[in-house]
């Protein structure tokens, strides 16, 4: 295997174009709710740690805060860039991305498509209420919306409803089969209450990075 070392402006792109495996490679309601549902929010199921994860959360320094910044903005920096932005050496700046990655702060990098272009322009949140909140229905209810393509997002909420949906489909005819054929055919679905957005207001996945 040769031991030559990469140049470093290539290096630097290539960690660029795919951050994390050539980083990796360098080195009150107004319903009641069961019980069950309830003891959910308080973070009885993995995914919803709303305690422990505040204290497992790791110490973050302003250089990491500016770096999550920075990637937030352009998730395709170069490290020397990045290097140069922070006032890092290049290694030492690459070290702290991975282990950004490593510690669960940063989850992945990937491209922000344009919707109107790919057939899903018209975005259509719906608020779904279940028939009951037993193991059975949930599980099912569950598993039917991995399946559905068109189903952004699902949040179960506290509130008059169970589960928040959010979707994307091509035009209203899309629309009227997301509500007739898919959230009517949900396994366990009492209710459904679709709401189609006029216009798009704010629409951001970075996170304001706060600092201590």
């Amino acid at each position: 295997m040769s031991s030559a070392k990469p140049e470093p402006r290539a290096a630097a792109s290539a960690a660029a174009n795919d951050p994390v495996a050539d980083r990796d490679a360098d080195a009150t309601p107004a319903r009641t709710r069961p019980a069950r549902a309830r003891s959910r929010l308080r973070g009885g199921e993995p995914g919803q740690p709303a305690g422990d994860a505040a204290a497992a959360s790791p110490a973050l320094d302003d250089i990491d805060r500016r770096l999550l910044r920075i990637l937030q903005a352009d998730g395709r920096i170069t490290n020397l860039a990045l290097a140069a932005a922070v006032g890092l050496s290049s290694a030492s700046t690459h070290e702290r991305v991975k282990r950004l990655v490593r510690d669960g702060v940063i989850l992945g990098f990937g491209a922000r498509l344009n919707p109107n272009l790919l057939e899903a322009g018209m975005l259509v949140f719906a608020e779904v209420r279940l028939a009951d909140m037993s193991n059975t229905v949930n599980a099912a209810f569950k598993a039917a919306v991995q399946l559905r393509p068109e189903i952004l997002e699902c949040h179960e909420v506290a509130g008059g409803f169970d589960y928040l949906l959010k979707t994307r489909v091509p035009h209203m005819g899309a629309f009227r089969d997301l509500v007739a054929a898919v959230a009517w055919n949900l396994p366990g679905v009492r209710d459904v209450r679709t709401y189609a957005v006029m216009e798009e207001l704010k629409n951001t996945t970075a996170l304001a990075v706060r600092d201590p």
